[in-house]
């Protein structure tokens, strides 16, 4: 059995109004990736896509901090975390080893902007769709970061917020509300 843990920080918190922290924790034993997931003061009652991030190629991924911020709009976007996190890989939705990113299978959060998530996900499965997107079905979570995401479709985001992924996901369901290095535990 080998185990992975992050602690997940808030990012964005002083334009969004809430720090949104939390911890997962990933469990591998046999033919199985357990993932346990719990945030805390997200926004409030609504759902909140979750990912690993990384780099394709093995390269360590980081998490991003305002230092990002390479456009000074005063928020960190989607397409800002690029840089130091690599790309969207899989999601903790109803099916990640579908890796189906855009879809309304996330957490919701409740009225206290809490939610808790856990999945056991078929290894084999997962190895088999990240090969196929990304060339390789070697996970290296520990090279891996967590995002958080989403906030009200009321927020006002700078025009120069990005991340639109289709025309059903905006800039609301993408933008990074925290984010943990994923590290492998002792």
């Amino acid at each position: 059995m080998t185990t992975y843990t992050s602690i997940i920080k808030p990012l964005n918190s002083s334009f969004i109004g809430t720090a949104a922290h939390g911890k997962a924790t990933f469990t591998i034993s046999a033919d199985v990736l357990h993932i346990e997931i719990e945030m805390f003061d997200t926004p409030k009652n609504m759902q909140h896509w979750e990912h690993f991030h990384g780099f394709p190629h093995g390269e360590n991924a980081e998490p991003a901090t305002m230092a990002q911020d390479t456009n000074h709009d005063g928020v960190v976007d989607l397409p800002e975390t690029e840089a130091v996190s690599g790309t969207t890989m899989v999601p903790f939705d109803a099916q990640p080893h579908k890796m189906n990113i855009p879809n309304d299978s996330y957490p919701v959060s409740n009225d206290q902007g809490h939610f808790k998530y856990e999945k056991d996900v078929p290894l084999t499965d997962l190895k088999a769709q990240f090969k196929e997107v990304f060339g390789t079905d070697n996970l290296e979570l520990d090279k891996r970061v967590i995002y958080v995401h989403g906030v009200p479709s009321t927020t006002k985001l700078p025009a120069t917020t990005g991340g639109k992924l289709t025309e059903k996901y905006d800039q609301h369901v993408t933008l990074p509300i925290a984010v943990g290095k994923i590290i492998k535990a002792d």
